[in-house]
């Protein structure tokens, strides 16, 4: 397929266009912030009257960074740090005309949404390399948010790391009072008794969407862009002393299984122990430990019904692989406004352990990881071993990474991966770099050679992305060529077989031809094409011309776009999107989509996306619909209707709609006492679960659960429908020390 000459003009026009943007470089004059250190503990409650806050003259002056990049803050925030020999303390007031009415959260959970609530979010760069961050954020309840963050590139969100924070609420805004240890904060060994760090913090006051920054950086970049940052002085450390953290559990589980036939597992009542380790061997390494490794406590995988060729990736939620994970888990993706292309390939993905293909647990033995990192270097290793199951044998699983730094952000890497079970190993060797020129350019790459050894087949996987970030654009390209035995058994790809190419741009525009400015606040239209080959044939497979000449941003954070989409596919096999059979062929059709968010931090919140037209040789209306609805931030419900609908599809013009219904609730009576839960219920194989879960964290980090999970699937192949259903109740105890 041949891109359009007026495609290639819009693309250029808007490059041309979009170079005015204001990129500005960092301030070489970093702006400062100064410890006090203090003989005494304070306690952590959310009200800064300890005599030791009056040491702290602090700072406020905040710039914005949304809506208005660069002017000041039209609200108040004050910062101010005290240290003793255990702690660093952080006292934040975020004053508002409007008191506790102003304030917007719209639920308890921890690693919250940052988009739907009033927040502050703290950003270190402990060993002062521009490039990796640690964060810690609260919303005005005091709920936890942590993160670490690798290049502004890769992060690790569900990073929990040890520390505490309370919040106030009143008339004149709210205050967060936050104890962080030094043993949290990992730090390279100095023989300076004073030390700085690079610091940022910003706060977003979510009812009008303004965040501003102490130390301003651009609106296209994130606070964890840490050559932005200010500096944080005054600073005495203790020296690095043992830091060991071990996290034992307990559990109990009840089981109960119906109607699998010979194959049912028998009911049982059963007691397992485990737990974890972590040594900071030294401010750079960490060696972790697991044995009997358990994950009940982990989010149960929202279904997804998927009529695209693309594979479906679920997020990893087990809070051991959670760890590092940036580190092992190099990519190319989406980003998170869908920019770069369909294309996803990760060399490894840990879902691939301790999981079967349908996502449920399979026992682990145990296992290790080590990681070291510096400003110039980055090592690690991981070894698990997992149990064998459904008469299978025992796997060893082995990843190990390098990446050296060099230049400002740049950084070239290699990884392996080894699946071994008796007769059969799969082999993953890759290289990849990553690599930013100026600060708008950037490029990412990856290529993998896979070898099966039972069979002796070899595969390739190499992927490719340019990106151009400016404040009213991204332009990206994104290259791929998978080959047909490519087979990353440890890793993800969303598609084999394939040679891929996929540019795109999406424009922002801000400028004074924008109508309704008091309620919008970018037009932001975008062009996606993709264009794919059969790797083995070099023969075209498909063509997508997704254009979106409709989009609004809204300054309350919600959007509405209408866009249309013009599809060719080649299928060389039959095709089953939700169990309808697509015969092998040529076809052409195109779609109409809307997609709308109200205010996400709203009590009632909505978001909606409907597609509809032709679809190979018949027709699909498919929609999503969620609303939230939260009267109070300790409540919080959460619908979702998922509805695909055939008309004259397939070999046997299939005339079908499959529903998935989603139903999700927490209630908290703090942020450490919650219960949550969720309900689904799928057409495809007609199945229903829940999942209910009371968790109490009764000391930092420190959990007792209570879980109950009960799946129900029937058998529609013939008469009479068959139920299955299995019941699991499970008590797990878990108690995390540091020494």
């Amino acid at each position: 397929m041949k891109i359009p000459l007026t495609l290639i003009l819009l693309f250029v026009g808007i490059y041309v266009f979009g170079q005015d943007a204001e990129i500005f470089k960092p301030n070489p004059h970093r702006r400062e912030l100064k410890a006090v250190k203090i003989s005494g503990n304070i306690k952590v409650d959310g009200v800064l009257d300890e005599p030791e806050w009056a040491l702290s003259t602090g700072a406020s002056d905040f710039i914005q960074v949304e809506p208005y990049q660069g002017k000041p803050s039209k609200f108040v925030t004050i910062v101010k740090v005290l240290f003793n020999q255990k702690y660093i303390y952080f006292g934040i007031i975020c004053k508002d005309p409007q008191g506790k009415k102003a304030i917007m959260a719209t639920d308890f959970a921890r690693d919250f949404d940052y988009t739907r609530h009033d927040l502050v979010n703290l950003a270190f760069d402990t060993f002062n390399d521009n490039r990796n961050a640690i964060v810690f954020a609260t919303n005005a309840y005091g709920v936890q948010r942590d993160l670490l963050s690798f290049d502004d590139l890769y992060y690790d969100i569900d990073w929990d790391g040890l520390w505490s924070v309370r919040t106030t609420r009143s008339d004149s805004g709210w205050v967060a009072e936050m104890a962080i240890p030094w043993k949290t904060l990992r730090y390279p060994k100095s023989d300076d008794t004073t030390r700085s760090w690079g610091f940022n913090m910003y706060r977003n006051r979510r009812l009008t969407n303004e965040i501003s920054a102490f130390s301003p950086f651009p609106r296209i970049f994130s606070a964890t862009h840490m050559d932005y940052a200010g500096v944080l002085t005054g600073l005495q450390p203790p020296p690095n002393a043992t830091n060991i953290t071990v996290d034992p559990y307990i559990l109990a589980s009840d089981d109960h299984y119906k109607n699998f036939g010979s194959s049912e597992p028998p009911s049982s009542l059963s007691f397992k122990y485990g737990g974890d380790l972590k040594w900071t061997v030294t401010p750079n390494a960490v060696l972790d430990l697991t044995a009997n490794t358990d994950f009940a406590q982990a989010d149960v995988d929202q279904e997804v019904n998927n009529t695209t060729r693309f594979n479906v990736f679920y997020p990893e939620k087990r809070q051991f692989f959670l760890e590092n994970a940036s580190l092992f888990g190099v990519q190319v993706t989406l980003n998170g406004d869908q920019a770069g292309g369909s294309m996803h390939y990760q060399p490894f993905n840990s879902r691939t352990i301790g999981l079967d293909t349908s996502g449920n647990p399979i026992p682990i033995v145990g296992g290790g990881r080590f990681v070291y990192r510096s400003a110039t270097m980055n090592y690690g290793a991981m070894a698990i071993r997992q149990q064998g199951y459904d008469g299978g044998p025992p796997t060893d699983f082995f990843v190990g990474r390098f990446s050296q730094n060099f230049g400002s952000q740049d950084r070239i890497g290699g990884l392996v991966t080894l699946k071994d079970q008796p007769g059969a190993a799969n082999i993953e060797t890759t290289v990849d770099g990553f690599f930013r020129i100026g600060e708008s350019n950037s490029i990412n790459a990856i290529a993998t050679q896979t070898t099966t050894t039972n069979t002796g087949q070899k595969g390739f996987g190499g992927i490719v992305q340019y990106f151009n970030n400016t404040n009213s654009h991204e332009i990206w390209l994104t290259e791929s060529v998978i080959t047909k035995n490519f087979d990353p058994e440890m890793g993800f790809i969303s598609r084999s077989d394939v040679i891929a190419t996929t540019p795109g741009v999406n424009y922002f525009y801000r400028g004074h031809l924008l109508p309704f400015k008091s309620f919008l606040l970018a037009y932001s239209p975008g062009i996606l094409p993709e264009l794919y080959y059969t790797a083995s044939t070099g023969k075209f497979s498909e063509a997508d011309l997704p254009v979106f000449p409709v989009w609004f941003n809204f300054k309350d954070g919600g959007f509405v776009g209408y866009g249309f989409e013009s599809v060719r596919q080649h299928l060389t096999a039959t095709f089953s999107p939700l169990n309808v059979n697509i015969a092998p062929g040529d076809y052409q059709y195109f779609n109409q989509q809307i997609y709308y968010s109200s205010d996400p931090s709203k009590m009632v919140n909505a978001q909606v996306t409907f597609s509809t037209g032709t679809y190979f040789n018949g027709k699909l209306i498919a929609a999503d619909y969620k609303v939230q609805f939260a009267p109070i931030p300790y409540v919080s419900f959460q619908a979702e209707f998922n509805q695909n609908k055939f008309d004259g599809v397939g070999i046997e013009n299939t005339t079908k709609e499959i529903d998935l219904y989603i139903l999700q609730w927490r209630f908290a009576l703090n942020p450490r006492l919650q219960l949550t839960g969720i309900y689904q219920k799928n057409a495809v194989n007609n199945s229903n679960s829940y999942n209910l879960r009371l968790a109490w964290e009764f000391s930092p980090l420190s959990y007792i659960y209570f879980i109950y999970n009960r799946g129900v699937n029937t058998e529609l192949n013939a008469p009479p429908l068959i139920a299955q259903t299995e019941n699991h109740l499970t008590f797990k105890m878990s108690f995390l020390q540091q020494f």
